[in-house]
C-alpha cells in the first residue's frame, strides 16, 4: 500500500437485485423520469454507516483489524421506504430514500462502527445517524417536495449480510468506488 492517504467510508452495500428493483421503481415513479440535482449513479448506491475522509495507510490497517474483531451481529432483512431530503424537502441539499424494516439493525451497525472508529482516534461524528441511501445532491439547495410527495414507498427488499470498507476515488466524471474489505455479518 502506498504512503498516500485514501478517502474512505464504511457502508452496507446493496444487492444486485435490490439495485435493479430500486432503479426500476424510480424509473416508473419519478415525475418526468429524472431525479433533480446531480444524480448518484446506481452503481454507487449504498447505505453509508460512517464517512471517514482521508485515512493514512497505518490508520487503515488499524481500522481493518478493529472492524474485523467486532461482533457485527446477525444478517438481517432491510426494506426501503419513501423519499426524504436533508435538511428538508423545501430546501434540499440531498434527496434520499429511507428504510423501514432493518432501520434499527442498520442503526446498530452504525453505532458499533462509530464506537470502533472513535476508539481508534477518529473524531466523533457530530450528526446523528439516519438510515438512508443518497439518490442525488442539489447545489444550490432546491425544493424537492413535489418529488418526495409523488414517489410512493419503494418496498424494495434485500438481505444485509456484510459491511464494506470502501475507497472513493474522486475524478472529473464523479466518484468511483473500490471495495477494500468485506466484513461479514453472521448467519442466524
Amino acid at each position: 500500500m502506498s504512503d498516500t492517504t485514501m478517502r474512505l467510508f464504511i457502508a452496507a452495500p446493496l444487492t444486485a437485485e435490490a439495485r435493479r428493483d430500486l432503479q426500476a421503481h424510480l424509473d416508473i415513479c419519478v415525475p418526468g423520469g429524472r431525479l433533480p440535482g446531480r444524480v448518484v449513479p446506481p452503481a454507487n448506491w449504498h447505505f453509508t454507516l460512517r464517512f471517514l475522509g482521508d485515512v493514512a495507510p497505518a490508520e487503515y490497517e488499524a481500522l481493518r483489524a478493529s472492524l474485523a474483531r467486532l461482533r457485527l451481529g446477525d444478517a438481517f432483512d432491510l426494506a426501503m421506504s419513501g423519499l426524504g431530503a436533508f435538511p428538508r424537502p423545501d430546501r434540499a441539499r440531498v434527496l434520499w430514500i429511507g428504510t423501514s424494516t432493518g432501520a434499527r439493525e442498520l442503526s446498530e451497525l452504525a453505532r458499533l462502527v462509530e464506537s470502533a472508529v472513535v476508539e481508534l482516534g477518529f473524531e466523533q461524528d457530530r450528526r446523528p445517524f439516519r438510515p438512508h441511501l443518497t439518490l442525488s445532491r442539489l447545489r444550490p439547495d432546491g425544493d424537492v417536495q413535489a418529488v418526495v410527495d409523488a414517489v410512493p414507498d419503494a418496498r424494495v427488499q434485500m438481505r444485509v449480510d456484510e459491511i464494506q470498507i470502501v475507497r472513493s476515488h474522486l475524478g472529473p466524471s464523479g466518484a468511483r468506488y473500490e471495495t477494500l474489505d468485506h466484513l461479514p455479518l453472521t448467519s442466524p
